[in-house]
């Protein structure tokens, strides 16, 4: 097995504008990536739930709503990977809120990272808001440990 480099690490920066992004859509998800850019400098992606679309246009398949679940919206989601991919620049971490949950990787989110039983980005950062009333409780981060085979919770934030 490949030892693979660690996560690059989550820029207090970033960490603020995720928790304002998590506020700004109280009492919904959001969700968003973190993406190193060819110059070194971290920029968070936000992203469009459109939890609340998928579950308008079809509820008996979509039966959550965005105060319980996100999806972001497919061509931003597109777009975050394409500048993911440019020269020198690296996805670091997705990230989404939990409206008045604590900051836990939960089975869904498990199986959203894991759609074919393993992750799709491995090397990639999971961070979870926790937001209680408008207000971030916590934000904890995790990542993938193929010797473990879960995701398990890491310190991550540059700082």
């Amino acid at each position: 097995m490949t030892k693979r480099p660690p996560a690059s690490p989550i820029r207090p920066a970033s960490l603020l504008e995720m928790e304002a992004h998590a506020r700004e859509t109280y009492p919904n998800e959001c969700c968003g990536a973190v993406i190193d850019d060819a110059t070194g400098v971290q920029q968070v992606v936000r992203l469009r739930n459109v939890q609340d679309e998928m579950h308008a246009r079809d509820p008996l398949h979509y039966p959550r709503t965005a105060r319980t679940a996100y999806t972001p919206h497919a061509s931003e989601f597109k777009r975050a990977m394409d500048l993911s991919e440019a020269k020198g620049a690296k996805l670091v971490a997705f990230y989404h809120s939990h409206p008045d949950h604590d900051a836990y990787f939960s089975e869904e989110d498990v199986a959203q990272a894991t759609p074919f039983g393993e992750p799709s980005y491995p090397d990639v950062l999971q961070v979870v808001v926790s937001v209680y009333g408008g207000r971030v409780k916590e934000v904890r981060t995790y990542r993938w440990s193929p010797v473990e085979g879960c995701f398990v919770e890491t310190r991550a934030v540059d700082g």
